[in-house]
């Protein structure tokens, strides 16, 4: 079974750039969408709003004045969470969420720049 997200973006070739400057590969591109390669089993296609609508019968959420969901990438040590956040935001993201660092997770976010909430995340694993 495969995970595809869809988001609508304002401007695609901007959003392509920005995820890939975050070291995440493209694929399956068509006009007005690209797939942005999370795993084997997940891709977030980023679809620019005109296409996006014809897909849906309601309103497009501003994500920039609300929060419609929390995209959550699973990362295997906290030096993965920090380059995944550091280079988003040198990349022109914003900071968003709150940071939790508990001894079972290591979790910080950012928002991309169409204002989606996105967090890495990294869960201790457990002895045994």
């Amino acid at each position: 079974m495969q995970l595809f997200v869809n988001l609508p973006v304002r401007d695609l070739d901007r959003s392509k750039k920005f995820f890939t400057d975050l070291g995440f590969t493209l694929f399956g591109m068509a006009e007005g969408m690209a797939s942005v390669v999370i795993n084997q089993e997940t891709q977030v296609m980023l679809l620019a709003e005109p296409v996006f609508a014809s897909y849906v019968t309601k309103e497009i959420a501003d994500a920039g004045k609300s929060t419609e969901a929390i995209l959550v990438v699973g990362m295997e040590n906290p030096a993965q969470v920090d380059d995944l956040v550091d280079k988003a935001l040198a990349a022109g993201a914003t900071p968003a969420g709150v940071k939790q660092e508990d001894g079972v997770r290591y979790q910080r976010g950012f928002a991309d720049l169409d204002g989606h909430h996105w967090e890495a995340l990294c869960l201790a694993q457990p002895n045994g």
